[in-house]
């Protein structure tokens, strides 16, 4: 559910309308977001029982927001939190890819990678109303976020994605090729010349990937700066924006 004014100073609230977050955080939050000119403010969840947050949940939101800092910054605890306060300014700028529940982590990416600045509001988290069942199934949708993190990695980190599958293909090819070249230095034989032409292309492989991943690194700088430049074309909260 979105509310928002329509003039340039407007403030977003997003919340998941199945009435598990607590509303009287709204107002702390929208207050956070002015005061300290931030352009997004997370509700991070406190539970008040274990209805409220199925153990598989929380353990799959602790894997992904650990996935999602190591990458990008430890500066969120919450990335799949459904409450949230944004700025005019971060809205107009978000290209929305996702239509499920893969959206909430693509809002903490995109903050992350602009690193504009953010905040979280510790926000009670209850159970759903009796006779409502969640829509969200933890593992097939917790393993559509990861791909959709991973892919998120791939598109904004591209030199280290690619660097570490280029790590990945060298470490195979040398645990592969070692023995072939220590019997060759040995014997001056290469009895196992499959294995060394698999090693060869492995070396191969490995050098395309990290070749891949510094060119894409160029282009995600240019893409990162066309947003970049999206988001500055909103004037801030403080400046009338």
């Amino acid at each position: 559910m979105w509310c928002a004014a329509c003039s340039p100073t407007s403030r977003y609230l997003l919340v998941d309308g199945d009435d598990t977050y607590d509303r009287a955080a709204a107002p702390a939050m929208v207050r956070l977001l002015i005061e300290n000119q931030l352009d997004m403010v997370t509700a991070a969840r406190l539970t008040t029982g274990q209805d409220a947050y199925r153990r598989g949940h929380r353990i799959g939101n602790r894997i992904l927001t650990a996935v999602v800092c190591r990458a990008f910054g430890n500066r969120v605890s919450d990335v799949l939190s459904g409450y949230r306060a944004f700025s005019r300014r971060f809205v107009k700028s978000f290209p929305a890819l996702s239509s499920g529940f893969e959206t909430e982590t693509e809002f903490t990416i995109h903050a992350l990678g602009l690193n504009v600045p953010v905040g979280e509001l510790p926000t009670r988290y209850r159970g759903r109303a009796e006779g409502s069942r969640s829509k969200l199934n933890t593992v097939t949708d917790g393993l559509r976020i990861l791909h959709t993190v991973m892919m998120l990695v791939k598109q904004e980190r591209p030199l280290q994605f690619f660097g570490l599958v280029g790590a990945v293909l060298l470490a195979a090819a040398l645990g592969l090729g070692a023995p072939v070249v220590l019997e060759f230095l040995h014997s001056g034989l290469v009895p196992r010349l499959p294995t060394a032409l698999l090693a060869t292309g492995l070396v191969l492989a490995s050098s395309l990937a990290v070749v891949c991943g510094l060119v894409l690194d160029q282009v995600t700088r240019g893409r990162k700066e066309l947003k970049h430049l999206a988001y500055l074309s909103i004037p801030a909260i403080g400046s009338g924006g």
